[in-house]
């Protein structure tokens, strides 16, 4: 008899083993797939919006012209001066911040400088990346999605406008694609043996392990830094295939 309880454990451990084996990856990978497809689907909102914005400030700008117009003719200067301020205020909410070379990054980055400047973060932001890169926009765009969004996630836990601040660095360092995002963060990050743990769950811990992802599919290096108040993100991605 206890042969045969004996039999019946090691089959039950057997069949669990090779259910986690075999069924675990089909169901993590198909949590990352949802996941991408509904950060995807959340960038392409976000890149709407803003070139909405930008087609109505066109569509109005005979508008403008004609009140500035008015105003010259009544020698309104004042009026007129008021008015370009606030022409100005607005343009700047829909101007293209950054032109990096890549079509598919422009429309990402921009798209999360205007959600990050919306939430009174302070961001230093320079970017330049090679027509030329081997790797795929979508790649690219979810990388650099996740790592502002988590940036953006961090800053807002800090009460205090004056404390939140973002500074992004995209460029070739000889044959590498370097990117570098560093934020404020409220205290320090936690640390699960050499990995950080996400301070929220649900598909948020799906973003940092598709941030590894990526930068292993193309042979790339992650470093991340943290300390009291601050966390820092370096990536480098080969550029030769």
């Amino acid at each position: 008899m206890a042969f045969v309880v004996a039999g019946i454990i090691v089959i039950a451990v057997v069949v669990n083993v090779l259910l986690w084996l075999f069924l675990m990856p089909r169901y993590v990978k198909r949590r990352i797939s949802g996941f991408q497809n509904e950060l995807v689907d959340r960038h392409y909102d976000e890149v709407e919006v803003m070139y909405r914005k930008m087609r109505g400030w066109r569509h109005d700008y005979h508008n403008h012209i004609q009140v500035l117009k008015a105003y010259l003719s009544l020698t309104q200067y004042r009026e007129a001066l008021d008015y370009l301020d606030g022409l100005e205020k607005d343009l700047s909410a829909v101007d293209t911040v950054l032109k990096t070379g890549n079509v598919m990054v422009d429309a990402i980055l921009n798209s999360k400088l205007s959600l990050i400047c919306e939430r009174k973060i302070a961001v230093d932001a320079t970017a330049l990346v090679p027509g030329d890169a081997p790797v795929s926009g979508i790649d690219l765009s979810v990388l650099i999605g996740n790592l502002l969004d988590n940036a953006m996630e961090a800053c807002m836990e800090l009460p205090q406008e004056k404390d939140r601040f973002i500074r992004i660095y995209i460029d070739r360092i000889k044959k590498q694609l370097y990117i570098s995002v560093t934020n404020s963060m409220k205290g320090k990050a936690k640390r699960l043996g050499a990995r950080f743990l996400s301070r929220k769950g649900g598909n948020h811990g799906f973003g940092l392990y598709r941030i590894d992802s990526i930068v292993a599919k193309y042979g790339g290096y992650v470093n991340r830094q943290t300390e009291e108040g601050v966390f820092a993100t370096e990536i480098t991605l080969p550029l030769v295939e």
